[in-house]
Parts: structure tokens; sequence; C-alpha cells
């Protein structure tokens, strides 16, 4: 029985395979359930993100069976996905766990926001009934050292996000920021990061589309927008000079055609757009026209790397707490281990102690001396502890077995006392 962790990330696979293999928020809570009862496991959560797709468990499932179950329910071939899978077993796969939820495998060296989306992973799959003990201590162990390390390290300082690199290159784009409009797509986390940065810049015309008005309001409430739904795009696109598109959408939200239209009502005014979803929002193809810079989460990524160097000492610090928290983690899980036997030893003892009890009693109630029966009591409640223990001690010699000898010596507290 071991933990095991097993996907693909923007570091081994490119951006058109990820978004094959990402799970729609709504359907976790059923895959987990046919993963369970295909792998037969009671432990198995999906962290599902724009970078990565990663399956956690614990049990003895094979690594070639958990991806051949992977690639069945995305219908790709196991061959085609060994290129760009890694896996992790046992203190491997609860140090990279450690390193996910710190952001030391993200993106965005240090960046936040992936802590939150595991700990949404753990809840879904919590409420899915596919975690038991093993993995619900593992994730509440990771989600303390990711605490010990946002507080401990520099990791989180000078904030930067995929969002904040979205709006970066748009600074390098546009000579003022402040005399554009901007037109985000979706109402997620990422997209109210978006907002908040855009904002701070100075950009004061933001329109926010959404699949639901509600929510989309409530957002534009906050940063001063316009909230209006996602059918409403094609006549609010030829408005935008940006478009920051970031939804939970398996389809595209914007296709060639739509882009076309509204950069011929733009007289052919450049469009700067930075798809940040997994699956994309905006069609590749609309990268082929003349008019737009289209940018995918994975063109960010030079912005990412000169906000990097600052972080990575504060990485190296928090490495050295995953180190350790995996040490912690192992000899927590051993004295868990060794739980049961100590509940069993206790509770012979105990029977063994009250029985004994039982006659003393007896024997007092019936006349005997005390000091008579506090001598019984003492040495046949002695006789009867150690009579299995020095059994076994004398068949392990006569077996040569001096490992378990030595074992008593540890086990009783008995070294002072050992023969040279």
């Amino acid at each position: 029985m071991t933990f095991l962790a097993l996907g693909i990330n923007h570091h081994t696979a490119p951006l058109a395979l990820r978004e094959r293999v990402a799970f729609a928020p709504e359907a976790v809570s059923t895959a987990l359930q046919e993963a369970q009862r295909a792998l037969d496991t009671s432990d198995i959560a999906i962290l599902s993100t724009c970078n990565r797709t990663e399956i956690y468990t614990y049990g003895n499932i094979e690594t070639r069976k958990l991806m051949d179950w992977f690639g069945q329910y995305h219908q790709i071939s196991r061959e085609d996905l060994l290129p760009y899978f890694y896996s992790h077993q046992g203190d491997a796969a609860i140090s990279h766990m450690m390193q996910v939820a710190c952001g030391l495998n993200s993106l965005i060296l240090g960046e936040p926001q992936i802590l939150g989306q595991m700990k949404s992973a753990y809840a879904v799959a919590c409420e899915s009934g596919t975690v038991s003990s093993p993995l619900h201590a593992a994730f509440q162990h990771i989600f303390s050292i990711a605490k010990k390390v946002r507080t401990e390290t520099a990791i989180g300082e000078n904030p930067v996000s995929v969002a904040y690199a979205a709006v970066s290159l748009a600074q390098q784009i546009f000579a003022d920021l402040r005399q554009q409009s901007a037109l985000l797509i979706g109402a997620g986390e990422m997209i109210e990061l978006v907002a908040k940065h855009l904002r701070e810049q100075g950009v004061r015309r933001i329109t926010l589309a959404n699949r639901t008005l509600s929510r989309a309001a409530e957002l534009a409430e906050r940063y001063g927008a316009t909230p209006i739904l996602l059918s409403d795009i094609p006549n609010e696109l030829h408005k935008a000079d940006m478009v920051i598109s970031s939804t939970a959408s398996q389809l595209p939200i914007l296709g060639k055609g739509a882009v076309e239209a509204a950069l011929k009502k733009r007289r052919h005014k450049p469009i700067f757009m930075v798809d940040i979803a997994v699956p994309r929002d905006i069609e590749p193809q609309v990268a082929e026209l003349d008019d737009v810079f289209l940018f995918s989460v994975d063109d960010l990524k030079e912005v990412i790397d000169e906000n990097r160097k600052s972080r990575e000492e504060a990485a190296e610090a928090a490495r050295h707490i995953i180190n350790d928290g995996v040490l912690k983690f192992n000899r927590q899980q051993g004295v868990q281990g060794a739980a049961d036997a100590i509940r069993t030893l206790r509770a012979q003892s105990e029977t063994l102690k009250n029985q004994e009890i039982k006659k003393a009693l007896n024997n007092l109630n019936g006349g005997a001396k005390p000091e008579v029966v506090l001598n019984q009591l003492a040495n046949s409640l002695t006789n009867k502890l150690l009579h299995h223990p020095t059994t076994a001690l004398r068949d392990a010699s006569a077996d040569g077995r001096e490992d378990l000898i030595a074992l008593a010596y540890e086990l009783f507290a008995l070294n002072a006392d050992k023969p040279e």
C-alpha cells in the first residue's frame, strides 16, 4: 500500500494535450466514482487546472493501470500519453503534492491560487466519497506544510500570477493602458485578479461577460465594470481593445468568424487577446487574423520568468521545509501504523489487571493477609504479562533470530543491562 501521484503539467506537455485531458469541474465527481470502481480503491482525488491534471491515490494501484483508466476516460491511447506523463510513489508522491500545493511546481513560482485549487480538489473528493483515512491524513499534512511555507518564507512576496503576467503583457503592447477598453470573459478567481490588476493600472472601461449575469454583476460592481452575458459578446467585442478570457467551458467561447466581424467594425484596429483557459476559450485559428495578437497561457512564460529569479531563494527554503515535512509525515504514519498494536496490547494488559484485582479482592474478603494478597497479585500479574514475550524470546534464541532478541532489548528498554 503506497501513495501514487500521476499526471501531466505545463513542464511536460503542450497546451493542446493538456486541454484534451482536463476534467470539467462538473464532471470530476462522476469521474472520481468511476475511477474508484475501476481501480478498486477507496482513496483517489483529481486536481485539474489550466496548467496541470493530476490524480492522487493510495493503495496497491499500478501506475500502468491508473494511466490506462485515465486514457480510456479521455479516449486517448496510453502510448500517446506516455511521453508526457510523470508518476511518483511513496515519499516522492507526498513530496510532489507538497511542491504543487506550495506553488513550487507552478508556471508562476510560488503562486497562491494552486493551494486553493488543491483544497477544492480534496473537498470534491470528500463529497464524492473517494477519500478515506490515508489520503485524508496526507492532504491535511500537505496543507499544513503549505501554510508553513507561506508563513516562514518569502515565496509569496511581490505576488505574481498568470493574471498579473497577462496584464503585464498588455502593458508592453499598449503605450497607455488607461486609454484602452477591456473585455473579460469569465467570472472566476483568475478573471477577478485580472480585473483587479487592470483597475490598478488605471483601466476604467471594463466589460465582464459571464454565463450567469448575477455573478458577472457581482464582480462588475466590485471593480466598476459593466456586466453582460456570454451571448452578448458578439455585440460588444468590437468595442474591446483587449480581451482576456478564463472560463471552465469545454468548448471555445470565441471563434474566428466572430472576431473577423468585430475587426471589420473596428476598421481593423488591432485587438490584444490572452486566453488563459484550459481547454482554450478562443479558437487557435483566431491567431491567423492579421489584426489580432493572441497569446495562450504558455505564451506568458517569458513575462513570468522575469519575476521568477526573485523567488528562487525563497523556493530553496521552501524545499527544506517540504523535505522535513515528508519526514514528519512518515513518522506520523509510522505511529499510526502502530496504533492498533498499542491498543491491543493495552486492552490485553487491562484485562489481565482486572482479572488479578478481582482475585485479590476475593482473597481479601476471604480473610487473607493484605501483604500476602499484594505479593500474589504482583507475582501473578508479572508472570502473565511476561509469559508470551519470554516464550517468544526463547524460541527466537533457538532459531538463531538475533534480530528479535535485539528488538526486545530496545522495546523493553533493556539496553543498559545488555551483555557485551
